[in-house]
């Protein structure tokens, strides 16, 4: 994730001043992902982090820019955070780095680097991994509080040697709560399903947790300025508003709003990935309308699409009608889109 917008990009004490408050305000949710998950998620975000500070140098060196400047921003650095706060926490070594290659290097650095990237790159990174393989993007463990029995869980030998034993898959075979209640069948009623307990005692109070510390951290950004309301309130509420038709339409079918808002990546996606302002809408309406888009894919792709959660997938394509947002609602004059038109990219790779 970059947190300047193309017009923006030079002012670097700045940029970083915004970063570091970003990775700050992820914090609360990294305690609760690790509480419940284990310290799998530690070790995702730290090898992440450093995977994606070393691309970017590499980049830059081949490049034959300045590399302390680009390291010093910590855009890098954020990004390689986001991505392996989303990963699962027994994700090996390669299928981190792979996420971190695709996201500093194809979808950051092939398009000139900060300030260039149409898409968000933590998100390409994820996306990636979750078509090229679906088996390890799903191996969530059912969630536990962290103890002495919990706290060095045999997944981070297997995450340090790139690989799981079979044990390790049926312990981790464990789905999320939108992957189980996506998966219920046609023919089973919601009353049935929740009936039957599908989920280990205390999931969804924990993925209900989970969520509340992402609110806490994004609701800080807000009230430090870092992001602003436009797009996590347009995101949450339009989900809000159209999850609440479907489920009354069915609710024998259809899961409840509160469902899709507390489980999955829901609040960490509209406070820390959509709000990414090199890849979201300049304006306070761009904002607006782009976060109605994110929320309108994410719970369409839920219900009717092939993916429970849907966060990265609706996030990307919005970044798409991104430049005919800013086309229509920044301003002319001094429009940010014309600034960043007139500072494309001068020597990508």
């Amino acid at each position: 994730m970059s947190m300047m917008h193309a017009s923006q990009v030079g002012a670097a004490p700045s940029t970083a001043h915004l970063m570091r408050w970003v990775i700050v305000a992820t914090l609360p949710g990294i305690a609760a992902m690790t509480y419940y998950f284990g310290l799998g998620v530690i070790s995702n975000v730290l090898l992440a982090g450093l995977l994606a500070v070393g691309a970017e140098a590499l980049i830059m060196t081949l490049r034959q820019r300045p590399v302390r400047p680009a390291l010093q921003d910590s855009s890098a650095l954020l990004t390689g955070v986001l991505l392996g706060i989303s990963l699962p926490p027994a994700s090996p070594w390669w299928l981190i780095a792979v996420g971190v290659l695709a996201a500093v290097v194809v979808a950051k650095q092939l398009y000139g680097g900060l300030g260039h990237n149409p898409f968000n790159p933590a998100m390409v990174g994820y996306a990636l991994l979750l078509v090229s393989f679906p088996t390890y993007m799903t191996l969530w463990a059912p969630p536990q509080p962290l103890s002495i029995e919990t706290l060095f869980s045999p997944t981070l030998w297997a995450q340090i040697i790139g690989m799981l034993p079979p044990t390790a898959l049926d312990a981790l075979s464990g789905a999320t709560p939108l992957d189980t209640f996506k998966h219920k069948g046609e023919a089973v009623l919601a009353s049935e399903f929740w009936a039957s307990q599908p989920l280990p005692e205390g999931t969804l109070s924990a993925w209900r947790n989970v969520a509340l510390a992402w609110l806490a951290g994004g609701l800080a950004l807000i009230a430090k300025r870092i992001i602003s309301w436009h797009i996590p309130v347009a995101m949450l509420s339009s989900m809000t508003l159209l999850a609440a038709l479907f489920y009354a339409s069915d609710p024998s079918h259809f899961a409840s709003p509160l469902f899709h808002l507390l489980t999955g990546a829901t609040l960490f996606g509209a406070f820390f990935i959509a709000t990414d302002p090199v890849s979201a809408a300049t304006s306070q309406r761009g904002k607006l309308i782009y976060g109605v888009g994110i929320g309108v894919l994410v719970i369409i792709i839920r219900t009717l699409g092939g993916y429970p959660d849907a966060v990265a997938f609706a996030v990307l394509l919005m970044n798409v009608c991104v430049p005919l947002l800013d086309l229509y609602t920044v301003p002319r004059p001094n429009s940010h889109y014309n600034a960043a038109a007139q500072s494309k990219p001068s020597k990508p790779l």
